[in-house]
């Protein structure tokens, strides 16, 4: 599922799973590193199995709280997007889906069915724009072209300060591993790893 699903659903569990997966499909930094493809081809399906993974792991280990899940997160954005999220948007996140989890066990899904339409008024309006665009991200090369085109404007202020809500996403270093020599003077081929 890329999307949350078109239907309403019928149980608890399937608000949660619902409110689980607007809420990691609402993640901005998430949604960027998908369009993105920082995790690859199927960082599509990356981000499906992260709602899948952590239904479950609310599922089978109830004692689960907001920090355990925001460690999950950070880690997951680490290590399937090359992503080191340092904008808190995590814990943010992390809140949100146990907040879901508390409304739906005790049946409450109003929350879950205002993200729904909050979801779906979205949905329309990318359409209607022709696009699904991440706001409040540009991509690099725009805003360097952007600067070239300005020129200095001499005031001496960073323009990070332009940046308004984008969250600070860091793409983190590849590592760069050393070609090992053996006795004989050959060099040893070693594969990417996955």
């Amino acid at each position: 599922m890329s999307q949350p699903q078109n239907t309403e659903p019928q149980s608890a569990t399937s608000y949660l799973d619902l409110g689980i997966a607007l809420a990691v499909n609402n993640w901005p930094a998430l949604t960027l590193a998908v369009q993105s493809n920082w995790g690859g081809p199927t960082s599509t399906d990356k981000r499906d199995w992260l709602c899948g993974a952590i239904s479950e792991m609310l599922s089978e280990r109830p004692e689960t709280d907001a920090e355990d899940l925001e460690d999950v997160l950070i880690q997951v954005m680490n290590d399937e997007f090359d992503v080191v999220v340092d904008d808190e948007s995590a814990g943010i996140v992390a809140e949100q889906i146990i907040e879901i989890r508390n409304l739906t066990s005790r049946g409450e899904f109003g929350s879950v069915r205002e993200m729904w339409e909050g979801w779906e008024r979205r949905r329309a309006q990318r359409a209607a724009s022709g696009g699904d665009v991440v706001s409040g991200f540009r991509r690099g090369e725009d805003v360097e072209q952007e600067t070239d085109e300005e020129g200095e404007d001499g005031d001496g202020e960073d323009d990070d300060t332009d940046m308004g809500d984008a969250p600070a996403l860091v793409r983190a270093p590849r590592e760069r591993v050393e070609p090992e020599i053996d006795e004989d003077g050959f060099t040893k081929v070693v594969g990417k790893r996955r």
